[in-house]
């Protein structure tokens, strides 16, 4: 079996009353201890709990391990302008020795708008800046001239390997984006039924428009608490198209890495 398995550093939570803010050092390098094969971060500027700031916590990752990926899941392009974030991209992907994939989406509605507010975005208007900024991200993170949605050209020095991007959302729209704009697809929670379906979907529209298939990247799917029976699970995600299991932390990031290690020892 081949599915990749990784974890979601402690930085942020799903449940705003319980925040997860542990050491971002410690928990990395425990990650690469155990053999996991990625980390990653959350990213918002205000959200529904506390969360620290994804690409700091991600250079602060790559800073103190040596092979495993660090990972945005998932970066919220558009509170940033597209040369902003291809900078912060580009710059991650040279300090970690090309260890970087980038997740893209445009944010949970349980956060709200504040955060859009915040940073001078519509909220509406997040789809069609996600949209644009994906148009030139990869010759931007590149180094290659781009020319931006305002007619701006712009070369950004140095510039690196594009990293790997894959698109989340569950709606047609992002569906869309993925198939246009995305090496991979992600959901949440979705049963390997589900993962399937939504495939079937993108990767026609893919075929569409001549890109290659599309594999997907499942953030904390419902696996059984017996190792057994989750490692059943996986193989089902695996035959469905997932190439990668990401996995929360539920308090105790020690025991959860510990367990997330051992699905992927019974792999």
């Amino acid at each position: 079996m081949t599915v990749e398995i990784g974890v979601i550093l402690p930085t942020s939570t799903p449940d705003p009353s319980r925040p997860i803010l542990a050491d971002v050092r410690a928990s990395a390098r425990y990650a690469e201890q155990v053999g996991l094969d990625s980390v990653w971060s959350t990213d918002h500027l205000i959200a529904s709990g506390p969360m620290l700031d994804s690409t700091a916590v991600l250079a602060t990752a790559a800073a103190v391990t040596e092979r495993i990926t660090v990972g945005y899941n998932v970066m919220l392009l558009a509170l940033r302008t597209a040369a902003w974030a291809a900078k912060q991209v580009n710059t991650l992907q040279l300090l970690s020795g090309n260890r970087l994939v980038l997740g893209i989406g445009t944010g949970n509605p349980a956060h709200g708008d504040v955060g859009w507010r915040a940073a001078g975005v519509e909220y509406t208007e997040r789809g069609r800046l996600t949209d644009e900024a994906l148009a030139v991200l990869p010759d931007l993170i590149a180094g290659r001239p781009a020319t931006l949605a305002d007619g701006t050209e712009a070369t950004l020095a140095p510039g690196s390997a594009v990293p790997p991007i894959f698109v989340a959302g569950g709606g047609i729209r992002a569906h869309r984006r993925a198939a246009q704009y995305g090496d991979g697809w992600a959901t949440i929670a979705q049963s390997p039924d589900e993962v399937r379906a939504n495939l079937d979907t993108i990767n026609q529209l893919a075929a569409d428009l001549g890109r290659p298939a599309l594999r997907a990247t499942v953030v904390a799917p419902p696996l059984d608490d017996d190792l057994a029976r989750a490692a059943e699970q996986l193989a089902a995600y695996e035959q469905a198209g997932v190439e990668r299991i990401i996995l929360f932390p539920t308090g105790d990031w020690h025991h959860d890495y510990d367990r997330a290690a051992g699905l992927k020892q019974g792999l």
